[in-house]
């Protein structure tokens, strides 16, 4: 019967090394993904502010030309708030207040970045009204492994705001180039690296296993 593993390769350790290394090939893609990412937002902070204003979008995608560009819009009603970790202009770390507005009879809604506070426990009391900024895109929460294998998401517009309508929160700020890191493609280069060491190592380890079994049988 013809053997489809050569003899001395232990099956489990293979698969093992050999998953390790598909993971690291995908991380290493995955950088590069990313570093275009940033190559291209780090252009639209350059570009974008300084466009003319531009009605708020409906909904997504928010393509390249929109973000970072002034709106407004007018938010009719509070539906509700989600906080998360946040940052405001001063480089203080807090709480990010996102306000789900209605924005028409339809029942249209629209995500609003009002402000970072200091509390995730705040009730705000800003109830809707005329409110202007620049169009950005609502937060990814998404683990790693699901922005990895999943389907691309389509993330809806949101405003934030310029000057944040409640006393109890600051602003955020635009985000300037220097500020955007973009170390993914040397991130890319480590992972494609580790992926051949690992693959080096793990082949003499199997001729050092296959040599012993030669002198041994």
């Amino acid at each position: 019967m013809t053997r489809w593993f050569p003899r001395y390769w232990p099956l489990v350790p293979t698969v093992l090394v050999l998953s390790a290394v598909a993971a690291m090939v995908m991380l290493g893609v995955w950088q590069l993904k990313r570093a275009g990412q940033k190559e291209a937002l780090i252009a639209e902070v350059r570009h974008n502010p300084a466009l003319p204003p531009r009605s708020f979008p409906s909904t997504g995608p928010v393509t390249p030309d929109m973000t970072f560009r002034r709106s407004a819009l007018h938010c009719l009603r509070v539906v509700h708030w989600q906080v998360e970790a946040g940052r405001a202009a001063d480089g203080s770390a807090g709480f990010r207040y996102i306000a789900h507005c209605t924005t028409g009879a339809e029942g249209q809604g629209a995500l609003v970045a009002v402000g970072v506070g200091g509390k995730p426990d705040m009730k705000p009391g800003w109830t809707g009204g005329t409110i202007s900024g620049w169009i950005s895109k609502e937060p990814d929460h998404r683990s790693l492994f699901a922005q990895l294998t999943g389907p691309e998401l389509v993330l809806r517009p949101m405003l934030v705001a310029e000057a944040s309508p409640i006393a109890e929160l600051k602003p955020s700020s635009l985000p300037r180039p220097d500020d955007i890191p973009n170390n993914h493609l040397s991130y890319a280069v480590q992972w494609f690296l580790f992926a051949v060491v690992a693959l080096v190592i793990y082949g003499l380890a199997l001729k050092l296993r296959e040599r012993k079994g030669q002198a041994d049988s």
